[in-house]
């Protein structure tokens, strides 16, 4: 191979193998140590002194003369350094001139630093090879500079490998590019582990992570960052990559908690359809278990390491990990550092922590700092709060302005804000440009308007668009759509679909039709799964079931204890506290079968009062038993009024008995026109009755 070959030929000269050539060349590659920077960018330039310039990392530095000191050439200590080595190298001292020409390359002084460095070089320096080729590369002169550092690299200079794999691999030649970063690597270099991780990732290469752990363990803060973004990646089974290619930080990014503002004024529809609100709201993963907790742990641990750098994007990450796990402080100080180094995404994730504290105004001032900055989603958030205190014309500025930004949610968002407006054409318009650009809420949203305007057909591939991309509200108003035209089948697909995305009205939906079909134990599943979302229909079905299958209670016995309300009561009574007035009834009932009458007489009284027929006949009987007569005819009417027979009967039958015989008549009339057929029949009788003693 060419490379080896290079290598033996010059190592048999004997140049460039001296031992104090080795320590001197190691103090002078460490004077090309820079701190490393957030940009992936810099840490691929080849521009670089002997570590790869502002990428950061190098050779372990065996001089006094630490990077800091370097950089700050004010230093009296530095000034008498650089004077020393003047003098020393005027006078031929190789390491001096060495040192001296990094001083000065360092400095900027190019034409300075180059007569040192070839004079060095020409000495058989390595380091100076190296910054000879760096200083070369400054200039313009790629190839020559690729040739110093090939004469370093096979001297041993882990930066020259690196700055050399890195010529490589911008000229195309990855072969050659892979094995001088292979070489830096193994040398313990971080740049070149990073650089190395990189190209091997590119290829899809499973090595590149142990690379990306190496540079990482050695304090390189961008590895360290990008390592944790793939531990975590994989924990969330999540396509991206390591490097940020497709869409890896394009949005916030596995286990940043997705966070909207978008306006929760969506109207109702009056067909049954129902629109979501939200343009997403936070989707917060739920506690991941078993390998993958694991690398969420080892995550968070690089992204702190990270952070501690100064990476922005890091603690930017750390912080979502954090509020995930409810350490909202800790959460915050990290945001806080994250917004303060210029990230608007932290910036808008540490308003959202203010406002879920109640502290809108600071709230405030962190979206406005990163809506200007370009964070569509801080903008979205904006508009949200001036649309909460009715400052409608802000909150359509600040909509516009995410939508500029390039965040669709800022035009579903305009959409709610004139449909909130009865602005019904802009609403329309404005959905439309949110839903063709994949919105699916916006979607949804267009087809109930649509649906509202009696447009059925036009909205139906709107509730399918919805749908097929995940709106769980899209597909329950499918299976309403269906069911309005009597297309049960499909109608029960959607309602399916919807329900197992854990849509509550969609499970009641489902569970009523298996009823219906006989199939009561998949049924209950379904009821219970939309009682536990709090439908107090599903709640009564299912209490309904779970009252079929046992015997009626009967009255305890003299001296016997209450007997404990059974699962069947707390389903009803979970209804009935709800509002549910058929469970409020029944909830009643079952009182009053334990003998608890003053229970009874409450929720019949609720039932009643909130319209139950069934609730104010009860109430009258109970009335009635304990002497109330006046008032339990008053319960009777109100019900009787309303259709029930029974009522109608109990009326006329307390008319006859005070002596009222027409009134009598009159509500055994109106009891054997509601019946039922055996009420029907006792009214007809009891009207005869009257009717003879009215002729006699």
């Amino acid at each position: 191979m060419v490379f080896m070959g290079d290598r033996a030929t010059l190592l048999e000269t004997g140049r460039f193998v001296q031992r104090r050539i080795h320590e001197m060349g190691n103090m002078a590659d460490a004077a090309f140590v820079a701190h490393a920077t957030d940009d992936a960018e810099a840490v691929r330039a080849v521009q670089a002194f002997e570590d790869g310039g502002a990428a950061g990392g190098a050779e372990p530095s065996h001089s006094a003369e630490s990077t800091q000191g370097i950089e700050n050439t004010e230093s009296t200590e530095t000034a008498e350094s650089e004077a020393r080595h003047r003098r020393a190298a005027d006078a031929g001292d190789t390491a001096s001139m060495s040192v001296l020409g990094a001083l000065l390359l360092r400095r900027g002084d190019l034409n300075g630093a180059e007569p040192y460095l070839r004079a060095a070089t020409a000495d058989g320096d390595r380091a100076a090879a190296n910054n000879l080729g760096v200083l070369l590369h400054q200039r313009g002169y790629a190839d020559e500079a690729a040739g110093w550092w090939r004469i370093a690299a096979v001297a041993g200079s882990a930066a020259a490998a690196h700055a050399l794999g890195r010529h490589y691999r911008e000229r195309g030649d990855e072969p050659g590019a892979e094995y001088w970063l292979r070489q830096s690597a193994e040398q313990g270099h971080a740049l070149g582990a990073y650089a190395l991780a990189d190209l091997l990732e590119h290829r899809s290469d499973v090595g590149a992570e142990r690379w990306l752990r190496a540079a990482a363990e050695q304090g390189h803060r961008e590895a360290a960052y990008r390592l944790a973004r793939t531990l975590e990646s994989k924990a969330a089974d999540d396509p991206h990559d390591a490097f940020g290619r497709p869409g890896a930080d394009a949005g916030l990014g596995p286990g940043l908690p997705a966070r909207s503002g978008a306006a929760a004024d969506g109207t109702g529809t009056g067909t049954g359809a129902r629109k979501e609100g939200r343009a997403g709201g936070r989707k917060d993963d739920g506690p991941v278990a078993g390998p993958a907790a694991g690398r969420i742990g080892e995550a968070e641990q690089w992204y702190r390491q990270a952070a501690a750098r100064g990476h922005r994007r890091a603690a930017l990450h750390l912080g979502a990990i954090l509020e995930q796990r409810g350490e909202l402080k800790e959460a915050g100080r990290w945001y806080l550092t994250s917004a303060k180094g210029g990230e608007a995404r932290a910036a808008c994730a540490l308003g959202f922590l203010l406002r879920d504290a109640g502290d809108e105004e600071s709230a405030a001032v962190w979206w406005l700092r990163a809506a200007q900055e370009g964070d569509g989603n801080a903008a979205n958030a904006l508009g949200a709060l001036h649309a909460a205190r009715g400052e409608q014309q802000t909150a359509e500025r600040w909509y516009r302005a995410a939508m500029d930004a390039g965040d669709v949610n800022g035009a579903y968002n305009l959409g709610l804000l004139c449909a909130a407006q009865d602005r019904t054409p802009q609403a329309e318009q404005w959905y439309r440009r949110a839903a063709y650009a994949g919105h699916r809420e916006a979607a949804n949203a267009l087809a109930v308007l649509l649906l509202q305007a009696g447009d059925a057909t036009g909205a139906q591939p709107w509730f399918s668009k919805a749908a097929e991309a995940g709106s769980v509200d899209a597909a329950f108003n499918l299976g309403i759509l269906h069911a309005g035209r009597d297309e049960d089948r499909a109608a029960l697909t959607w309602y399916e679909r919807a329900a197992a995305a854990g849509h509550t009205e969609a499970a009641l939906q489902v569970g009523m039709a298996l009823l219906h079909h006989g199939e009561e134990q998949e049924a209950e599943r379904h009821l219970r799964c939309a009682a536990g979302g709090g439908s107090a229909e599903a709640a009564f079905r299912l209490a309904g079931v779970l009252d079929s299958r046992q015997p009626p209670p009967g009255p305890p016995g003299l001296g016997e204890p209450m007997p404990e309300k059974t699962e069947c009561e707390a389903w009803y009574e979970r209804a009935a506290e709800q509002g549910h007035r058929r469970a409020q009834v029944r909830v009643g009932m079952l009182a009053a079968s334990r003998g608890d009458l003053e229970s009874a007489a409450r929720w019949y009284r609720e039932a009643a009062e909130s319209g139950s027929r069934n609730g104010a006949f009860n109430l009258g009987l109970l009335l009635a038993r304990e002497g109330s007569e006046r008032e339990a005819a008053l319960w009777w009417s109100r019900a009787a009024n309303d259709g029930h027979g029974r009522a109608a009967l109990r009326l006329a039958l307390l008319a006859a008995r005070r002596g009222e015989l027409t009134e009598g008549q009159r509500w055994c009339a109106r009891a054997v026109e509601l019946g039922p057929a055996e009420v029907a029949e006792r009214a007809a009788r009891l009207r005869e009755a009257l009717h003879q003693e009215l002729t006699a």
